[in-house]
Protein backbone atom coordinates (compact mmCIF):
# COMPACT_ATOMS: atom_id res chain seq x y z
CA UNK A 1 0.00 0.00 0.00
CA UNK A 2 2.76 2.45 0.85
CA UNK A 3 4.66 1.40 -2.38
CA UNK A 4 1.48 2.25 -4.16
CA UNK A 5 0.69 5.64 -2.46
CA UNK A 6 5.03 6.46 -3.30
CA UNK A 7 4.48 5.67 -6.82
CA UNK A 8 1.15 7.72 -7.12
CA UNK A 9 2.98 10.60 -5.53
CA UNK A 10 5.76 10.23 -8.31
CA UNK A 11 3.11 10.32 -11.01
CA UNK A 12 1.55 12.96 -9.53
CA UNK A 13 4.69 14.75 -9.39
CA UNK A 14 6.09 14.01 -13.16
CA UNK A 15 2.64 15.00 -14.20
CA UNK A 16 3.16 18.47 -12.58
CA UNK A 17 6.63 18.97 -14.47
CA UNK A 18 5.88 18.05 -17.44
CA UNK A 19 2.16 20.03 -17.41
CA UNK A 20 2.30 22.96 -20.00
CA UNK A 21 2.94 26.40 -18.39
CA UNK A 22 0.13 28.79 -17.73
CA UNK A 23 -0.40 30.93 -20.77
CA UNK A 24 -1.76 34.32 -21.53
CA UNK A 25 -1.26 37.01 -24.07
CA UNK A 26 0.10 40.09 -23.92
CA UNK A 27 -2.31 42.85 -22.51
CA UNK A 28 -4.87 39.70 -21.97
CA UNK A 29 -6.26 38.71 -18.10
CA UNK A 30 -4.27 36.45 -15.93
CA UNK A 31 -6.93 35.90 -13.31
CA UNK A 32 -6.13 34.10 -9.70
CA UNK A 33 -9.11 32.27 -7.54
CA UNK A 34 -8.33 31.76 -4.26
CA UNK A 35 -11.46 30.40 -1.70
CA UNK A 36 -11.31 32.30 1.65
CA UNK A 37 -13.99 33.45 4.60
CA UNK A 38 -17.39 34.27 3.50
CA UNK A 39 -18.69 34.64 6.85
CA UNK A 40 -19.08 38.51 8.38
CA UNK A 41 -18.75 40.94 5.48
CA UNK A 42 -15.53 40.32 3.17
CA UNK A 43 -16.16 42.91 1.53
CA UNK A 44 -15.09 45.86 4.27
CA UNK A 45 -13.15 43.02 6.54
CA UNK A 46 -10.53 41.29 4.09
CA UNK A 47 -8.20 42.74 2.23
CA UNK A 48 -6.77 41.00 -0.52
CA UNK A 49 -4.52 41.69 -3.48
CA UNK A 50 -0.83 40.33 -5.14
CA UNK A 51 2.32 41.47 -6.57
CA UNK A 52 3.01 40.49 -10.20
CA UNK A 53 6.86 40.74 -11.53
CA UNK A 54 8.88 39.32 -14.32
CA UNK A 55 12.18 41.04 -12.63
CA UNK A 56 12.12 44.37 -14.48
CA UNK A 57 8.68 45.58 -13.64
CA UNK A 58 6.66 44.81 -10.40
CA UNK A 59 2.85 45.55 -10.15
CA UNK A 60 0.97 45.47 -7.12
CA UNK A 61 -2.76 44.95 -8.02
CA UNK A 62 -5.84 44.98 -5.83
CA UNK A 63 -8.76 42.11 -5.99
CA UNK A 64 -11.95 41.42 -4.87
CA UNK A 65 -14.48 39.49 -3.07
CA UNK A 66 -16.71 37.44 -5.95
CA UNK A 67 -19.21 36.02 -3.18
CA UNK A 68 -19.73 32.47 -1.73
CA UNK A 69 -16.23 32.66 -0.59
CA UNK A 70 -14.39 33.11 -3.49
CA UNK A 71 -11.28 35.93 -3.64
CA UNK A 72 -10.06 36.92 -6.95
CA UNK A 73 -7.16 39.10 -8.62
CA UNK A 74 -7.14 40.05 -12.17
CA UNK A 75 -3.85 41.60 -14.00
CA UNK A 76 -3.18 42.70 -16.76
CA UNK A 77 0.43 41.47 -18.17
CA UNK A 78 2.53 44.74 -20.62
CA UNK A 79 5.33 42.43 -21.42
CA UNK A 80 5.77 39.01 -22.65
CA UNK A 81 8.02 36.50 -20.80
CA UNK A 82 7.82 34.66 -17.19
CA UNK A 83 5.88 36.32 -14.30
CA UNK A 84 5.46 35.39 -10.98
CA UNK A 85 2.77 35.89 -7.75
CA UNK A 86 2.66 36.55 -4.56
CA UNK A 87 -0.78 37.23 -2.80
CA UNK A 88 -0.65 39.20 -0.11
CA UNK A 89 -4.08 39.41 2.46
CA UNK A 90 -5.32 40.18 5.99
CA UNK A 91 -6.33 36.32 6.08
CA UNK A 92 -4.43 33.56 6.66
CA UNK A 93 -5.92 31.68 3.95
CA UNK A 94 -5.46 34.16 1.20
CA UNK A 95 -2.05 35.66 2.03
CA UNK A 96 1.42 34.23 0.79
CA UNK A 97 0.10 32.32 -2.62
CA UNK A 98 3.27 31.68 -4.97
CA UNK A 99 2.80 30.71 -8.69
CA UNK A 100 4.06 31.83 -12.46
CA UNK A 101 2.92 31.87 -15.67
CA UNK A 102 4.22 32.73 -19.26
CA UNK A 103 3.07 35.69 -21.12
CA UNK A 104 2.97 35.07 -25.07
CA UNK A 105 2.92 37.82 -27.51
CA UNK A 106 -0.42 39.27 -28.54
CA UNK A 107 -3.33 37.74 -30.52
CA UNK A 108 -4.09 39.84 -33.98
CA UNK A 109 -6.16 42.27 -33.20
CA UNK A 110 -4.91 43.11 -29.48
CA UNK A 111 -2.89 46.56 -29.40
CA UNK A 112 -3.18 47.01 -25.62
CA UNK A 113 -5.04 49.74 -23.79
CA UNK A 114 -5.14 53.17 -25.20
CA UNK A 115 -3.04 55.89 -24.46
CA UNK A 116 -2.12 59.87 -24.86
CA UNK A 117 0.06 60.42 -27.59
CA UNK A 118 1.71 63.61 -29.70
CA UNK A 119 0.16 65.46 -26.45
CA UNK A 120 -3.69 65.91 -28.30
CA UNK A 121 -4.66 61.94 -30.06
CA UNK A 122 -4.59 58.62 -28.92
CA UNK A 123 -2.35 55.54 -29.55
CA UNK A 124 -2.67 52.06 -28.41
CA UNK A 125 0.41 51.01 -26.02
CA UNK A 126 1.63 49.05 -29.24
CA UNK A 127 2.26 52.38 -31.16
CA UNK A 128 -1.02 51.72 -33.15
CA UNK A 129 -2.95 54.91 -33.75
CA UNK A 130 -6.26 55.22 -32.36
CA UNK A 131 -8.55 57.66 -34.14
CA UNK A 132 -12.00 57.36 -31.91
CA UNK A 133 -15.15 57.58 -33.32
CA UNK A 134 -17.25 57.48 -30.10
CA UNK A 135 -21.22 56.84 -29.44
CA UNK A 136 -23.35 56.68 -26.41
CA UNK A 137 -25.34 54.34 -24.95
CA UNK A 138 -25.99 54.79 -21.55
CA UNK A 139 -27.88 52.20 -20.13
CA UNK A 140 -27.47 49.38 -22.42
CA UNK A 141 -26.19 46.91 -19.88
CA UNK A 142 -29.53 47.33 -18.37
CA UNK A 143 -31.98 46.11 -21.03
CA UNK A 144 -33.87 42.74 -21.43
CA UNK A 145 -31.34 40.25 -22.84
CA UNK A 146 -32.32 40.61 -26.63
CA UNK A 147 -31.91 44.05 -26.62
CA UNK A 148 -28.43 43.93 -25.43
CA UNK A 149 -27.76 41.28 -27.89
CA UNK A 150 -29.42 43.53 -30.73
CA UNK A 151 -26.95 46.03 -29.48
CA UNK A 152 -23.65 43.95 -30.19
CA UNK A 153 -25.10 42.93 -33.49
CA UNK A 154 -25.81 46.91 -34.04
CA UNK A 155 -22.32 47.52 -33.15
CA UNK A 156 -20.33 44.84 -34.84
CA UNK A 157 -21.03 46.61 -38.14
CA UNK A 158 -21.32 50.46 -36.99
CA UNK A 159 -17.86 52.76 -37.09
CA UNK A 160 -17.50 53.27 -33.41
CA UNK A 161 -14.49 52.38 -31.84
CA UNK A 162 -15.77 53.99 -28.54
CA UNK A 163 -18.89 53.87 -26.39
CA UNK A 164 -19.92 56.13 -23.17
CA UNK A 165 -21.80 53.71 -20.96
CA UNK A 166 -23.30 54.36 -17.48
CA UNK A 167 -21.68 51.56 -14.62
CA UNK A 168 -24.93 52.22 -12.55
CA UNK A 169 -28.44 52.09 -13.67
CA UNK A 170 -30.53 55.23 -14.20
CA UNK A 171 -33.94 55.64 -14.66
CA UNK A 172 -35.93 56.41 -18.10
CA UNK A 173 -39.25 55.92 -20.01
CA UNK A 174 -38.38 52.52 -21.37
CA UNK A 175 -38.10 50.99 -17.35
CA UNK A 176 -42.03 51.26 -17.52
CA UNK A 177 -41.79 48.13 -19.15
CA UNK A 178 -39.20 46.24 -17.31
CA UNK A 179 -37.34 46.58 -14.39
CA UNK A 180 -33.28 46.22 -14.45
CA UNK A 181 -32.90 42.71 -14.20
CA UNK A 182 -29.88 43.64 -11.46
CA UNK A 183 -28.58 46.07 -9.03
CA UNK A 184 -25.07 47.14 -8.07
CA UNK A 185 -25.38 46.77 -4.55
CA UNK A 186 -27.24 44.70 -1.98
CA UNK A 187 -30.74 45.76 -1.01
CA UNK A 188 -34.42 46.16 -1.92
CA UNK A 189 -34.88 48.77 -5.01
CA UNK A 190 -35.34 51.42 -5.12
CA UNK A 191 -33.48 53.33 -2.59
CA UNK A 192 -32.98 50.32 0.27
CA UNK A 193 -29.32 49.88 -0.37
CA UNK A 194 -26.43 47.91 1.78
CA UNK A 195 -22.88 49.92 0.21
CA UNK A 196 -20.62 47.98 2.39
CA UNK A 197 -22.21 44.71 -0.04
CA UNK A 198 -21.78 44.46 -3.74
CA UNK A 199 -23.37 42.28 -5.85
CA UNK A 200 -21.16 40.29 -7.46
CA UNK A 201 -23.78 39.19 -10.05
CA UNK A 202 -24.02 42.30 -11.24
CA UNK A 203 -20.91 42.84 -12.19
CA UNK A 204 -20.02 39.61 -13.87
CA UNK A 205 -22.58 40.40 -16.08
CA UNK A 206 -20.76 44.08 -16.99
CA UNK A 207 -17.49 42.32 -17.12
CA UNK A 208 -19.28 39.65 -19.70
CA UNK A 209 -20.79 42.43 -21.85
CA UNK A 210 -17.18 44.54 -21.35
CA UNK A 211 -15.43 41.68 -22.70
CA UNK A 212 -17.76 41.38 -25.72
CA UNK A 213 -16.74 45.26 -26.70
CA UNK A 214 -13.39 44.52 -26.21
CA UNK A 215 -13.41 41.84 -29.07
CA UNK A 216 -14.75 44.24 -30.91
CA UNK A 217 -12.46 46.36 -30.91
CA UNK A 218 -14.50 48.43 -29.03
CA UNK A 219 -13.27 51.20 -26.03
CA UNK A 220 -15.98 51.23 -22.91
CA UNK A 221 -15.92 54.78 -21.60
CA UNK A 222 -16.99 54.06 -18.19
CA UNK A 223 -19.13 56.53 -15.76
CA UNK A 224 -19.00 55.79 -12.29
CA UNK A 225 -21.02 57.81 -11.77
CA UNK A 226 -24.10 60.05 -12.68
CA UNK A 227 -26.76 62.80 -11.39
CA UNK A 228 -29.82 61.17 -12.38
CA UNK A 229 -29.86 57.65 -11.17
CA UNK A 230 -32.60 58.67 -7.81
CA UNK A 231 -31.86 55.30 -6.59
CA UNK A 232 -29.08 56.78 -3.87
CA UNK A 233 -25.66 55.77 -6.09
CA UNK A 234 -25.12 59.29 -6.28
CA UNK A 235 -25.55 60.55 -3.25
CA UNK A 236 -23.79 57.97 -1.43
CA UNK A 237 -20.87 59.51 1.25
CA UNK A 238 -17.33 59.93 1.11
CA UNK A 239 -16.39 56.16 2.61
CA UNK A 240 -19.27 54.69 0.07
CA UNK A 241 -17.95 56.64 -2.74
CA UNK A 242 -14.41 55.42 -2.55
CA UNK A 243 -15.21 51.52 -1.10
CA UNK A 244 -16.95 51.52 -4.57
CA UNK A 245 -14.21 53.22 -7.13
CA UNK A 246 -12.11 50.57 -5.43
CA UNK A 247 -13.92 47.63 -5.96
CA UNK A 248 -14.89 48.75 -9.48
CA UNK A 249 -11.43 49.01 -10.69
CA UNK A 250 -10.38 45.75 -9.10
CA UNK A 251 -12.85 44.06 -10.99
CA UNK A 252 -12.78 45.82 -14.46
CA UNK A 253 -9.32 47.24 -15.18
CA UNK A 254 -7.50 44.31 -15.87
CA UNK A 255 -9.63 44.78 -19.52
CA UNK A 256 -7.43 46.87 -22.11
CA UNK A 257 -10.28 48.41 -23.69
CA UNK A 258 -11.52 50.73 -20.41
CA UNK A 259 -11.64 54.18 -19.80
CA UNK A 260 -12.95 55.93 -16.98
CA UNK A 261 -15.02 58.49 -16.50
CA UNK A 262 -15.51 60.57 -13.36
CA UNK A 263 -19.00 61.05 -14.08
CA UNK A 264 -21.72 61.85 -16.70
CA UNK A 265 -22.64 65.92 -16.13
CA UNK A 266 -20.48 66.56 -12.97
CA UNK A 267 -21.85 69.91 -12.10
CA UNK A 268 -25.37 68.50 -11.89
CA UNK A 269 -24.84 66.15 -9.26
CA UNK A 270 -25.06 68.84 -6.60
CA UNK A 271 -24.16 66.65 -4.17
CA UNK A 272 -20.70 66.50 -4.51
CA UNK A 273 -17.93 70.05 -4.63
CA UNK A 274 -15.05 70.51 -6.98
CA UNK A 275 -12.73 69.20 -4.09
CA UNK A 276 -14.40 65.89 -3.52
CA UNK A 277 -14.34 65.45 -7.84
CA UNK A 278 -10.37 66.27 -7.50
CA UNK A 279 -10.33 63.64 -4.65
CA UNK A 280 -12.42 60.82 -6.25
CA UNK A 281 -10.35 61.57 -9.26
CA UNK A 282 -7.04 61.45 -7.26
CA UNK A 283 -8.19 58.00 -6.05
CA UNK A 284 -8.63 56.56 -9.79
CA UNK A 285 -5.45 57.38 -10.56
CA UNK A 286 -3.87 56.16 -7.28
CA UNK A 287 -5.78 52.63 -7.21
CA UNK A 288 -5.70 51.62 -10.79
CA UNK A 289 -2.51 50.01 -11.80
CA UNK A 290 -2.98 50.41 -15.49
CA UNK A 291 -3.31 53.84 -15.64
CA UNK A 292 -6.36 53.97 -17.82
CA UNK A 293 -7.43 57.01 -19.70
CA UNK A 294 -9.36 59.25 -17.14
CA UNK A 295 -11.91 62.41 -18.16
CA UNK A 296 -15.04 63.72 -16.10
CA UNK A 297 -17.67 65.11 -18.25
CA UNK A 298 -19.55 67.97 -17.69
CA UNK A 299 -22.80 69.91 -18.26
CA UNK A 300 -23.09 73.40 -18.10
CA UNK A 301 -20.05 74.15 -16.02
CA UNK A 302 -16.44 73.58 -17.65
CA UNK A 303 -14.42 71.36 -15.05
CA UNK A 304 -10.51 72.57 -14.83
CA UNK A 305 -8.91 69.79 -17.10
CA UNK A 306 -5.36 71.13 -15.78
CA UNK A 307 -5.88 68.81 -12.78
CA UNK A 308 -2.93 66.11 -12.61
CA UNK A 309 -5.47 63.25 -12.53
CA UNK A 310 -6.68 64.09 -16.28
CA UNK A 311 -5.72 62.44 -19.49
CA UNK A 312 -8.21 64.31 -21.78
CA UNK A 313 -11.21 66.95 -22.14
CA UNK A 314 -14.29 64.99 -22.09
CA UNK A 315 -16.59 68.01 -23.44
CA UNK A 316 -20.46 68.56 -23.35
CA UNK A 317 -20.90 71.78 -25.78
CA UNK A 318 -22.50 71.52 -29.31
CA UNK A 319 -21.62 75.10 -30.56
CA UNK A 320 -17.80 74.12 -30.02
CA UNK A 321 -17.25 72.11 -33.17
CA UNK A 322 -20.50 73.99 -35.41
CA UNK A 323 -17.35 75.88 -36.49
CA UNK A 324 -13.35 74.41 -36.93
CA UNK A 325 -11.83 77.34 -35.09
CA UNK A 326 -14.17 76.97 -31.68
CA UNK A 327 -13.66 73.70 -31.37
CA UNK A 328 -9.66 73.90 -31.40
CA UNK A 329 -9.73 76.84 -28.59
CA UNK A 330 -9.84 74.07 -26.23
CA UNK A 331 -7.02 72.50 -27.33
CA UNK A 332 -4.49 75.38 -26.45
CA UNK A 333 -6.03 75.83 -22.82
CA UNK A 334 -5.62 71.89 -21.60
CA UNK A 335 -2.90 71.19 -23.95
CA UNK A 336 -4.49 67.33 -24.00
CA UNK A 337 -6.86 65.10 -26.18
CA UNK A 338 -10.23 66.84 -26.93
CA UNK A 339 -13.25 64.75 -26.90
CA UNK A 340 -16.64 66.41 -27.31
CA UNK A 341 -18.37 62.96 -26.26
CA UNK A 342 -21.77 64.91 -26.43
CA UNK A 343 -22.25 67.83 -28.98
CA UNK A 344 -26.28 66.98 -29.08
CA UNK A 345 -27.70 64.17 -30.65
CA UNK A 346 -29.40 63.37 -34.18
CA UNK A 347 -32.62 62.73 -33.39
CA UNK A 348 -36.63 63.89 -33.89
CA UNK A 349 -36.66 64.49 -30.02
CA UNK A 350 -38.77 67.48 -29.35
CA UNK A 351 -36.09 68.69 -26.83
CA UNK A 352 -33.40 70.82 -28.85
CA UNK A 353 -30.58 68.80 -27.47
CA UNK A 354 -31.60 66.00 -29.83
CA UNK A 355 -33.13 67.29 -32.79
CA UNK A 356 -30.03 67.41 -34.93
CA UNK A 357 -30.10 66.19 -38.44
CA UNK A 358 -27.64 63.34 -39.88
CA UNK A 359 -26.25 66.53 -41.83
CA UNK A 360 -25.46 68.43 -38.89
CA UNK A 361 -24.36 65.51 -37.20
CA UNK A 362 -21.68 64.68 -39.50
CA UNK A 363 -20.82 68.86 -40.22
CA UNK A 364 -20.02 68.61 -36.56
CA UNK A 365 -17.43 65.72 -36.63
CA UNK A 366 -15.86 66.95 -39.64
CA UNK A 367 -15.62 70.47 -37.65
CA UNK A 368 -13.84 68.91 -35.15
CA UNK A 369 -11.70 66.97 -37.04
CA UNK A 370 -9.48 69.74 -38.77
CA UNK A 371 -9.58 71.12 -35.51
CA UNK A 372 -7.44 68.35 -33.98
CA UNK A 373 -10.15 67.10 -31.72
CA UNK A 374 -12.72 64.03 -31.44
CA UNK A 375 -15.89 63.50 -31.65
CA UNK A 376 -18.92 61.72 -30.31
CA UNK A 377 -22.06 60.66 -31.74
CA UNK A 378 -25.65 59.99 -30.37
CA UNK A 379 -29.44 59.11 -32.02
CA UNK A 380 -32.59 59.95 -30.62
CA UNK A 381 -35.24 58.14 -32.57
CA UNK A 382 -37.72 56.81 -30.29
CA UNK A 383 -37.31 52.67 -30.44
CA UNK A 384 -39.09 50.44 -27.98
CA UNK A 385 -40.21 53.44 -25.79
CA UNK A 386 -36.49 55.34 -25.75
CA UNK A 387 -33.35 56.05 -27.65
CA UNK A 388 -30.24 54.20 -28.92
CA UNK A 389 -28.36 56.78 -26.77
CA UNK A 390 -30.67 55.65 -23.54
CA UNK A 391 -30.58 51.94 -24.41
CA UNK A 392 -28.82 50.88 -27.74
CA UNK A 393 -30.49 48.32 -30.29
CA UNK A 394 -30.55 49.69 -33.56
CA UNK A 395 -29.89 53.15 -35.29
CA UNK A 396 -32.00 54.92 -36.99
CA UNK A 397 -30.15 57.84 -38.11
CA UNK A 398 -28.33 58.86 -41.50
CA UNK A 399 -25.09 59.83 -39.59
CA UNK A 400 -23.88 56.32 -38.78
CA UNK A 401 -22.38 55.37 -42.80
CA UNK A 402 -20.92 58.71 -43.10
CA UNK A 403 -19.30 58.48 -39.84
CA UNK A 404 -17.62 55.17 -40.84
CA UNK A 405 -16.40 57.23 -44.51
CA UNK A 406 -14.67 59.52 -41.92
CA UNK A 407 -13.23 56.89 -39.98
CA UNK A 408 -11.38 55.23 -43.32
CA UNK A 409 -10.49 59.15 -43.96
CA UNK A 410 -8.42 59.38 -40.47
CA UNK A 411 -7.10 55.92 -40.71
CA UNK A 412 -5.92 56.32 -43.88
CA UNK A 413 -4.24 59.51 -42.79
CA UNK A 414 -1.30 60.87 -40.64
CA UNK A 415 -0.34 58.00 -37.96
CA UNK A 416 0.59 61.13 -35.31
CA UNK A 417 -3.25 62.53 -35.80
CA UNK A 418 -4.58 65.62 -37.46
CA UNK A 419 -3.16 69.18 -36.33
CA UNK A 420 -4.53 72.70 -37.32
CA UNK A 421 -1.98 73.98 -39.97
CA UNK A 422 -2.32 77.60 -39.72
CA UNK A 423 -4.95 77.95 -36.73
CA UNK A 424 -5.12 81.76 -36.30
CA UNK A 425 -5.92 82.48 -40.22
CA UNK A 426 -7.40 78.97 -41.40
CA UNK A 427 -8.97 77.23 -38.82
CA UNK A 428 -10.89 75.04 -41.36
CA UNK A 429 -7.63 73.19 -42.80
CA UNK A 430 -5.90 70.65 -40.33
CA UNK A 431 -2.79 67.93 -41.33
CA UNK A 432 0.79 67.67 -40.88
CA UNK A 433 3.26 70.37 -42.56
CA UNK A 434 4.30 69.68 -45.64
CA UNK A 435 2.80 66.38 -45.71
CA UNK A 436 -0.91 65.95 -45.62
CA UNK A 437 -3.94 68.44 -45.98
CA UNK A 438 -7.56 68.25 -44.94
CA UNK A 439 -9.40 71.08 -45.53
CA UNK A 440 -13.04 71.18 -44.47
CA UNK A 441 -15.11 73.93 -46.31
CA UNK A 442 -18.60 73.06 -43.86
CA UNK A 443 -21.45 74.94 -45.04
CA UNK A 444 -19.84 76.94 -47.26
CA UNK A 445 -20.65 76.18 -51.04
CA UNK A 446 -17.74 77.16 -53.14
CA UNK A 447 -17.55 76.49 -56.96
CA UNK A 448 -13.66 76.39 -56.65
CA UNK A 449 -10.56 76.05 -54.56
CA UNK A 450 -7.28 77.27 -55.37
CA UNK A 451 -3.82 75.41 -54.48
CA UNK A 452 -2.77 77.01 -51.59
CA UNK A 453 -0.42 75.71 -48.63
CA UNK A 454 0.85 77.09 -45.33
CA UNK A 455 4.24 77.87 -45.51
CA UNK A 456 5.86 75.91 -42.93
CA UNK A 457 7.10 72.44 -44.19
CA UNK A 458 6.76 73.12 -47.89
CA UNK A 459 9.75 74.19 -50.21
CA UNK A 460 9.44 74.92 -53.94
CA UNK A 461 9.00 72.13 -56.39
CA UNK A 462 6.94 69.94 -53.91
CA UNK A 463 4.96 67.82 -55.78
CA UNK A 464 1.16 67.14 -54.55
CA UNK A 465 -1.79 65.53 -55.27
CA UNK A 466 -5.49 66.73 -54.38
CA UNK A 467 -8.44 64.78 -53.91
CA UNK A 468 -12.12 66.32 -53.80
CA UNK A 469 -14.57 64.48 -51.19
CA UNK A 470 -18.14 64.69 -50.68
CA UNK A 471 -18.55 64.09 -46.84
CA UNK A 472 -22.41 63.32 -47.27
CA UNK A 473 -22.15 61.11 -50.44
CA UNK A 474 -19.04 59.68 -49.18
CA UNK A 475 -17.04 59.62 -52.43
CA UNK A 476 -13.63 60.70 -52.97
CA UNK A 477 -12.82 62.24 -56.29
CA UNK A 478 -9.15 62.49 -57.47
CA UNK A 479 -7.97 65.95 -59.70
CA UNK A 480 -5.97 64.85 -62.57
CA UNK A 481 -2.24 65.77 -62.74
CA UNK A 482 0.00 66.86 -59.79
CA UNK A 483 0.63 70.32 -58.43
CA UNK A 484 3.60 71.44 -58.24
CA UNK A 485 4.97 74.07 -55.38
CA UNK A 486 5.79 77.74 -55.86
CA UNK A 487 6.20 80.39 -53.15
CA UNK A 488 3.85 82.80 -53.50
CA UNK A 489 4.79 85.18 -50.39
CA UNK A 490 6.05 85.19 -46.76
CA UNK A 491 2.95 82.58 -45.97
CA UNK A 492 2.44 80.25 -48.51
CA UNK A 493 3.16 78.09 -51.36
CA UNK A 494 0.58 77.91 -54.39
CA UNK A 495 0.88 76.09 -57.48
CA UNK A 496 3.84 77.02 -60.29
CA UNK A 497 0.98 76.93 -62.94
CA UNK A 498 -1.54 78.26 -60.94
CA UNK A 499 -3.68 75.69 -60.69
CA UNK A 500 -7.52 75.62 -58.79
CA UNK A 501 -9.59 72.97 -58.34
CA UNK A 502 -13.50 72.53 -59.36
CA UNK A 503 -15.64 71.74 -56.48
CA UNK A 504 -19.57 71.70 -57.13
CA UNK A 505 -20.76 74.70 -54.68
CA UNK A 506 -22.44 72.24 -52.37
CA UNK A 507 -21.89 71.98 -48.58
CA UNK A 508 -20.00 69.14 -46.88
CA UNK A 509 -17.36 69.14 -49.08
CA UNK A 510 -13.53 68.80 -48.25
CA UNK A 511 -10.26 68.45 -50.01
CA UNK A 512 -7.52 66.37 -49.39
CA UNK A 513 -3.87 67.03 -50.05
CA UNK A 514 -1.00 64.57 -50.23
CA UNK A 515 2.59 64.92 -50.89
CA UNK A 516 3.94 62.30 -53.37
CA UNK A 517 7.70 60.99 -53.61
CA UNK A 518 9.63 60.29 -56.74
CA UNK A 519 7.63 57.01 -57.03
CA UNK A 520 4.51 58.78 -57.67
CA UNK A 521 3.41 57.87 -54.45
CA UNK A 522 1.76 59.84 -51.22
CA UNK A 523 4.95 60.22 -49.11
CA UNK A 524 4.32 57.61 -46.48
CA UNK A 525 3.12 59.24 -43.48
CA UNK A 526 5.32 58.87 -40.69
CA UNK A 527 5.16 60.09 -36.95
CA UNK A 528 6.65 62.73 -36.27
CA UNK A 529 7.35 64.47 -32.71
CA UNK A 530 5.27 67.40 -32.01
CA UNK A 531 7.00 70.68 -33.51
CA UNK A 532 8.50 69.10 -36.87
Amino acid sequence: MKLLRLLSLLSLGAALLNAAPVTVEKWGIFELELKGPSEGNPFTEVRFGAVFTNGATTVEVPGFYDGDGSYKVRFMPSATGEWKYETKANRWPLTGKLGSFVVTPPAKGNHGPVRVAHTFHFAYADGTPFKQIGTTIYNWTDTPEAVQEETLKTLASAPFNKIRMLLTPQPTPYQNSFAPPRWPFVGTPPTSWDFTRFNPEYFRHLEKRIGQLRDLGIEADVILFNPYGKFGFESMDAASDERYVRYVIARLGAYRNIWWSLANEYDFQRVKTEPEWTRIGELVQAVDPYNHLRSIHNGSLLYDNNQPWVTHASIQNGAAVEEPGRAEMYRGVWRRPVVYDEVKYEGSSPYRWGDLSGEEMVHRFWCGTVAGTYVGHGDYFLVNEDTWTSFGGTLRGQSAPRLAFLRKILEDGPAQGIDPIDKWQDPNTGGVHGTYYLTYFGRAQPTEWTFKLYKNGVEDGQRYVVDVIDTWAMTVTPVEGEFVTKKLNNYHFGDAAGRKVKLPGKPGMAVRVRRIGADGQPVKLELQREGT
